[in-house]
């Protein structure tokens, strides 16, 4: 049982899963899925300041809090005692396109010659963690909720501003992969 869990899944048996989440949540009381209204529950309910946005009855949103600290609970207990000890498997060319971009070891999920405290304090560092924390902190505030939120819910729910953020989604992905993170990562 644990060898199955510790492999990646198809695609055909992980995405239905998941898609099935919207009927369940719709089914036990009309909840929408979504991770990134968590950030502003949580400041409902720590922050004492009288700011008019927090100021909403956040208990009632408390489930969606308990099902971010399961997902965070879940890859916590799947990257420690269900750790697949072989190294993420990509297709060459892209290791190849990395190393010309000094990323040699790209056989974990994050590569560590980009995302540790010595590269923070380079500039592309501060680009691709804080720069970009930040746009996707904003993305998703000004879009209304996640990718999570609006590609899985939303647009199960027919909800047309959903199909237009999840197209904005995909563009700007495929824009910031293929044109954008090139330059940042040749940067010192």
């Amino acid at each position: 049982m644990l060898e199955i869990l510790s492999r990646p899944w198809p695609w055909y048996v992980a995405g239905p899963l998941i898609g099935l989440t919207v009927p369940l949540l719709l089914w036990l009381g009309n909840k929408p899925f979504g991770i990134s209204a968590n950030l502003r529950h949580l400041c409902a309910a720590c922050i004492p300041a009288r700011v008019p946005f927090f100021q909403y009855d956040w208990r009632k949103e408390s489930w969606n809090l308990f099902f971010a600290g399961g997902i965070f609970l879940g890859g916590l207990i799947a990257g420690t005692l269900l750790r697949n000890p072989a190294p993420v498997q990509m297709n060459p060319a892209l290791s190849t396109e990395l190393a010309t971009y000094g990323v040699h070891d790209a056989s974990h999920l994050v590569p560590v010659e980009l995302f540790n405290v010595h590269a923070l304090l380079t500039l592309r560092g501060i680009i691709l963690m804080i720069v970009g924390g930040f746009l996707v902190g904003f993305g998703t505030r000004y879009a209304g909720g996640c990718t999570s939120g609006h590609a899985i819910m939303g647009i199960s729910s027919l909800q047309w501003p959903s199909v237009v953020a999840t197209c904005c989604f995909m563009a700007g992905g495929f824009l910031m992969a293929n044109v954008v993170l090139p330059y940042i990562l040749r940067l010192p």
